[in-house]
């Protein structure tokens, strides 16, 4: 069964460079145990650099709290999951649930926009410890620390505390002395990359890690499986590191030449050929490549940094790694019976509503009083029915995340990340090795959707 999922078509035998982001791409992480490192040392900055009161660093790790898609309020202390419409459908307030009416009048309008500074998104696994850990502030906050900062402040203070762990080596030291704990060393990616590489396919990586971590991953995930080329260095066309992303995409920075051997580096002066490089611009390296910006593809996991700015900044390609779709497939298998029985269900209530809605009609255009009965009885025939299709689905939302149920859907609906990865990713997959098990000259097709009026015709017709 093929594994690589098709928004847009895509022609393989047209695409010369294969580009790749390192971090959750080509380099898989254990991401439970890199969150919950992110997790300890975001709380230990807290207390040391913010002042924050000892009794944060009780706050245990969760990594269900959170899920790739959601949306942090940083003024009201919300977290919210949207629809493809970025409609609120899922809130809580710090670790509680909010109810409707609640939600109601918090906000007024349930669409959400996002380029309102208030919001924060879960773009990425990197986000998953941030998320869950602002929910407990806010927990601790309301409960016993209420002289800790105000909503808005414990985000930024978090945010802030996640750069420094990025930018001192907190976070990569962590990797550093516990690499096996880290990194999940994948043969098959090794594999399908000196593969691809047969069939004349050039392969680069973007990487927003500076050279030294990179050196340090690749060493470790990359070389010990190779066949056909010497190193890392070897294998790969072009390895760009601390790029920026998502400026690479859309700003004119400069390239600064790489050694490998020990990381020094030096202007660039010419063209981008093969080697190593930090910085630069998607620009500048689609010109030198001397090929057309559709022929190149790029594969990360980050939907805005990765994928988003990139498809509104250039022609490339694009392709997504959800590392929750594996187990998200697994689950809707699983509750495939129990959906075959909600289903059923609610097209049993749709002749009864509409009846409802005609008697309701006929009395008040026509004064029929005594169609009142009738409606009790039909009322109370959708009323059972709601009774069987509520543990329905709550037994069926107890085989996803706990608190926010799937990635891909809120309900009925597709959530607002899976309407960004239909929008702006070309193809998506759960890890890099599902389609480098393809063949290299593969054709994707994308399927026809139907239309919401289409779906009326469809079912009249059987298609």
């Amino acid at each position: 069964m093929r594994r690589v999922y098709v928004n847009r078509t895509l022609n393989l035998k047209r695409i010369n460079y294969i580009g790749l982001d390192m971090d959750h791409t080509l380099v898989r992480y254990n991401s439970h145990n890199f969150e919950a490192s992110a997790h300890a040392i975001m709380l230990k900055k807290l207390v040391e650099d913010f002042g924050y009161p000892k009794s944060v660093l009780k706050l245990k790790f969760e990594f269900n709290r959170s899920i790739r898609g959601l949306v942090v309020d940083k003024n009201l202390g919300n977290i919210l999951k949207l629809s493809r419409h970025a409609a609120i459908r899922v809130s809580s307030h710090g670790l509680k649930d909010i109810d409707f009416n609640t939600q109601k009048k918090l906000y007024k309008s349930t669409y959400i926009d996002l380029s309102d500074p208030g919001y924060d998104t879960v773009d990425t696994t990197f986000s998953i410890a941030f998320c869950g850990l602002f929910a407990q502030l806010v927990e601790l906050k309301d409960s016993s620390e209420p002289k800790m900062p105000e909503y808005n402040r414990i985000a930024d203070d978090l945010i802030r505390c996640l750069d420094r762990a990025h930018r001192d080596g907190s976070l990569k030291n962590a990797v550093a002395q516990n690499i096996e704990q880290f990194i999940v060393k994948d043969e098959a990616v090794v594999r399908g990359l000196e593969r691809y590489i047969k069939h004349g396919k050039k392969i680069f990586i973007v990487t927003n890690s500076d050279f030294h971590y990179t050196k340090l991953l690749l060493d470790y995930a990359i070389n010990p499986f190779l066949k056909n080329h010497s190193s890392w260095v070897d294998l790969f066309e072009i390895v760009i590191t601390s790029a920026q992303k998502p400026r690479f995409f859309f700003d004119n920075l400069k390239f600064l030449k790489v050694n490998p051997k020990d990381g020094s580096m030096t202007n660039l002066e010419g063209p981008v050929t093969k080697g190593v490089y930090q910085g630069g611009c998607a620009t500048t390296f689609t010109d030198d490549l001397g090929v057309a910006a559709d022929e190149i593809l790029y594969i990360g996991d980050h939907i805005y940094g990765d994928i988003v700015r990139l498809k509104k900044d250039c022609a490339w390609r694009t392709a997504l790694v959800v590392e929750e779709l594996e187990a998200e497939i697994k689950n809707l298998e699983l509750a495939q019976p129990i959906a075959t029985q909600i289903n059923a269900l609610m097209q049993e209530k749709v002749p009864i509503e509409i009846e409802i809605d005609d008697l309701v009609s006929e009395k008040i255009e026509q004064n029929k009083v005594e169609n009142d009965g009738r409606i009790s009885e039909l009322i109370k025939q959708v009323g059972d029915i709601d009774k069987k299709v509520g543990p329905l689905i709550r037994e069926q939302q107890k085989l996803f995340n706990p608190y926010w149920g799937e990635v891909m859907r809120v309900g009925i609906e597709d959530s607002y990340f899976a309407y960004q990865v239909e929008r702006f990713a070309c193809i998506y997959m759960s890890k890099l090795a599902d389609l480098l098990e393809l063949s290299p000259r593969t054709y994707f097709r994308s399927v026809r959707r139907p239309q919401a009026h289409e779906l009326t015709i469809e079912s009249t017709q059987g298609w």
